[in-house]
């Protein structure tokens, strides 16, 4: 039940309503009366956690160097720096549209997070007053920029070269120096077309006209995420890419480092591993099963259907080494490499997976180099999954590519604060492993008041909020973070 209080005008037959204030007799005993006061309350207060641990590892900050600024310093109200993290923090908090930040804006502690000392928006003209952050329009043209420049609106330029690199760079610069070997992990997952966009192509795989990005992950960090076409499997890129990770980590540990490139059967392709064997790079691929590995492999699926049937369990499996290549055009000059096939036979039926690899038998035995070694790879699935469900990554509904790039990028970003958050802040907690939207939920999404005053901005959350013990663990923490 909600009671409204109301009150009559003299000069006018009508009645004027003043929600501002809410009852709820039936509840309890007493009455619950919801009202509005003047002290703000943001639901948002988590932000402080990712705008110190960004500050703390400078990462808005180099990332806002991948960008050319063409506006008038003179007339610039929202600063590079301030408009990338409102859009980044944003899509880290769970507001991915760019129509959310025509409520955000106006929040004090998002604006002090993004770095703007007019928390409360008092300087601002008389449209924009009380709003001190951008809204979706100026967000908008800063994502429009990418495909096109003007001289009036999109002025922003972003280097793309520079934007690749960052991502590729951070992943380097923040590998423990006593790093013997690194495990990069290659995967395409499908965006799915909004309309008549640029670059819609049909891909049979996924059934749909898609995008088909291409992610590249060492363990929970990202390392790549470039956005691509679906109608070819652009090995040449893929290729040209990884020779750039590859380089920059031979620049900072010599060849002594040990890199082990991981992906399913659609990157097992000649020029991918001839590009590993030329720059002395091992590989774990998957390798799509055909006739003349079916045939090698009989004996020993006859011998595993024979265990299902004796041992009546529910399933029965067994792993035969084999040294093969194909015969195509492509392969003449590739040496025989290893390959492992699982014989599995199950209630399901029976079940023949193949890959391919470089890795030496004295290294790893092949149930090893099948289950301990190939079968982590499922992981990098799940921080695709990350990306796309908790942090929006496929919300590349602009016209243009270039601009659904720039999305992509910022999605990628937000993905890294929280990783960095969860990696070096949440360390002994169960957070520690937890997503994003875990994450999001029990420590970003926390309601807060906050006061203002010509000195400071008090946020205070409810000594009743359940995580407050760990909450207090990770300002801690935080605080103490070198850079």
């Amino acid at each position: 039940m909600q009671k409204l209080t109301t009150t009559t005008s003299p000069t006018q037959d009508k009645t004027e309503c003043n929600q501002n204030r809410f009852e709820f007799p039936d509840l309890i005993s007493r009455k619950v009366v919801f009202e509005a006061n003047e002290q703000f309350v943001t639901a948002n207060a988590g932000t402080i956690l990712l705008a110190h641990m960004d500050r703390n590892q400078k990462i808005m900050e180099t990332f806002s160097e991948c960008f050319v600024d063409h506006r008038r310093a003179e007339l610039v109200e929202h600063s590079l720096e301030s408009l990338l993290r409102q859009r980044v923090y944003g899509i880290a908090m769970g507001y991915e549209d760019l129509n959310d930040h025509d409520r955000l804006r106006a929040d004090p502690l998002l604006a002090a997070c993004c770095g703007r000392n007019d928390v409360e928006g008092r300087n601002r003209s008389v449209e924009d007053e009380g709003k001190p952050l951008a809204g979706k329009s100026t967000l908008n043209r800063l994502e429009l920029s990418a495909q096109d420049l003007d001289d009036k609106y999109k002025k922003i330029e972003p280097k793309v070269d520079c934007l690749e690199a960052f991502f590729i760079d951070f992943f380097v610069d923040n590998l423990p120096k006593r790093t013997r070997e690194v495990v990069l992990d290659l995967d395409t997952t499908d965006d799915l077309i909004h309309g008549d966009q640029e670059g819609s192509f049909y891909h049979a795989y996924y059934d749909n006209y898609c995008y088909c990005p291409l992610y590249v992950f060492c363990g929970g960090m990202p390392v790549v995420s470039k956005l691509r076409t679906g109608e070819s499997e652009h090995i040449e890129d893929t290729v040209e890419i990884t020779g750039r990770i590859v380089k920059a980590l031979r620049k900072r540990f010599g060849h002594s480092l040990k890199i082990l490139l991981r992906a399913d059967s659609g990157f097992s392709r000649v020029e991918l591993i001839q590009f590993c064997r030329e720059e002395e790079v091992d590989f774990l691929f998957g390798f799509g099963g055909n006739k003349i590995l079916k045939r090698l492999v009989r004996g020993t699926m006859q011998q595993v259907q024979s265990m299902f049937e004796y041992n009546k369990s529910d399933k029965e499996k067994l792993y035969r080494e084999l040294k093969y290549k194909p015969g195509t055009d492509g392969w003449k000059g590739e040496p025989k490499y290893r390959v492992v096939a699982k014989c599995e036979v199950n209630e399901q039926g029976s079940n023949t997976r193949f890959v391919m690899t470089s890795l030496p038998i004295s290294r790893i035995d092949a149930l090893g180099l099948y289950e301990d070694i190939y079968c982590a790879r499922g992981d990098m699935e799940n921080r695709i999954k990350e990306q796309k469900l908790d942090l929006k990554s496929d919300r590349t509904s602009t016209h243009w590519m270039a601009s659904n790039q720039l999305r992509l990028w910022f999605s990628t970003l937000a993905y890294l604060l929280v990783h960095r958050l969860r990696s070096l802040i949440f360390q002994g907690t169960k957070w520690a492993k937890a997503t994003c939207a875990r994450i999001r939920l029990d420590f970003f999404k926390v309601a807060a008041t906050v006061k203002t005053s010509c000195r400071r901005v008090v946020v205070s959350i409810n000594a009743g909020y359940p995580y407050k013990e760990v909450w207090d663990l990770v300002l801690g923490r935080l605080l103490q973070l070198k850079t």
